[in-house]
């Protein structure tokens, strides 16, 4: 009898050629996301097509993979809406850019509020900047 350890069962798993299709359970494992959510995704993005076999097993291509780990990049890291992704793939196809540019913030006009002292509308002037650098720092941090 030959025993076939874990690891090497989970390593001839991952061993596929990058060309290799792959299944919903690989992709939704390799990009951290729930099978649903993959599902979810093929209905709200008509860009993302994997190839259905019989009993509808889905079978991703590796630009499919890709165009589901840009989504999901977006989505999850860039805080973009599931509208405003569909935007972006609207104007640029199939593809998406790797770095989209973030819409620059409004203008902060606090002192022209009335019943706002100069002095208080600066204070939190420098708390939405520090909150929206510490912001930037975790999502950094988490990528």
């Amino acid at each position: 009898m030959v025993e076939v350890s874990i690891q090497a069962l989970v390593s001839r798993r991952n061993s596929k050629s990058p060309e290799a299709f792959r299944t919903i359970s690989e992709v939704a494992d390799e990009l951290d996301v729930p099978q649903h959510v993959l599902r979810f995704w093929e209905s709200k993005f008509a860009q993302v097509k994997p190839l259905k076999r019989g009993g509808g097993r889905r079978y991703y291509r590796p630009e499919d993979v890709e165009l589901l780990r840009r989504i999901r990049a977006l989505l999850y890291e860039d805080g973009y809406t599931i509208k405003g992704v569909q935007k972006l793939l609207r104007e640029n196809g199939r593809r998406l850019p790797n770095e989209v540019a973030r819409p620059s913030p409004p203008p902060r006009i606090l002192a022209d509020r009335p019943g706002l002292s100069r002095l208080k509308a600066q204070e939190i002037e420098t708390a939405l900047n520090e909150l929206s650098g510490l912001k930037e720092m975790l999502r950094k941090r988490s990528r």
